[in-house]
């Protein structure tokens, strides 16, 4: 499963997980959201309902250009820097061309839809 991300001059892909907050998000696309810079590492967009957590639990390897779900706050987490998992967080997949597109500092409209 391989999903699109626009925004500002942005146009990237990811590829997700087969888990059930991946497939989840799928049945939810195409979206129109608002991804804003939160924190340091990460880039940040709020859904319109929250995902699933069947399935969810501790992971590791976690690296620069991880797409993950944080369930408490019900929003996308894309990050551009290191991290560590927290409770809550449920890995979705990963960015395919790195976290380089998720330098643009700023608030934009965005743009989230599934590759045929």
């Amino acid at each position: 499963m391989r999903i699109r991300f626009v925004f500002s001059d942005q146009d990237f892909t990811a590829t997700l997980q087969d888990n059930p907050s991946a497939r989840d998000l799928i049945s939810m696309l195409p979206l129109d959201l608002t991804v804003e810079d939160y924190s340091t590492n990460e880039k940040i967009a709020y859904l319109p309902r929250k995902l699933t957590e069947e399935g969810s639990g501790p992971f590791g390897n976690e690296a620069p250009g991880d797409l993950c779900y944080y369930a408490p706050w019900g929003n996308l987490a894309m990050f551009h820097a290191s991290y560590c998992w927290s409770r809550g967080l449920i890995r979705l997949g990963r960015l395919d061309q790195g976290s380089a597109p998720l330098l643009q500092r700023g608030e934009y409209p965005l743009r989230v839809e599934p590759l045929a």
